[in-house]
């Protein structure tokens, strides 16, 4: 199974965009499944509000796993992160051409009723592409750059 086809999988049960990515790339960074679904929560939706893509949120958390910066000290770690979250965001709008969740799947995420209406019209599947393209992009970078 690739990594964006487990990231698919795990969305499949039920759970978001960000969790799906980051708990599929959470080996990558010697986290759990579990811890990762944790974090990531709150991330789908575009945090509820249709902004940034919860893929994509759950892409750059397994990045900053992948490549911790952890010391405010550190100059580079905290300039190869940046690096990274770039490189990822410009794959990411160079195969879809947005970030945010709203602009990628055509509906306000912040109106509730909006949102069940697409789920309904299957106008949702869309995000198993993000999903599976966001941790196959993850997965790339991180063996580019360890």
């Amino acid at each position: 199974m690739t990594r964006g086809e487990r990231a698919s999988a795990i969305r499949g049960k039920g759970f978001n965009c960000a969790q799906s990515v980051f708990a599929a790339c959470a080996d990558l960074a010697g986290m759990d499944e579990k811890t990762a679904l944790a974090i990531a929560g709150g991330f789908g939706g575009g945090v509820r509000s249709g902004e940034v893509c919860g893929a994509v949120s759950g892409a750059v958390m397994a990045i900053g796993a992948a490549f911790p910066y952890t010391d405010g000290t550190d100059a580079e770690a905290k300039k190869l992160i940046a690096e990274l979250t770039v490189e990822f965001r410009n794959r990411f709008i160079e195969k879809f051409g947005a970030l945010r969740c709203s602009e990628l799947i055509g509906v306000d995420m912040s109106d509730h009723a909006e949102m069940q209406r697409a789920r309904e019209e299957g106008r949702m599947s869309i995000c198993k592409e993000f999903v599976e393209t966001a941790a196959k992009i993850v997965e790339e970078i991180v063996r580019e750059h360890k």
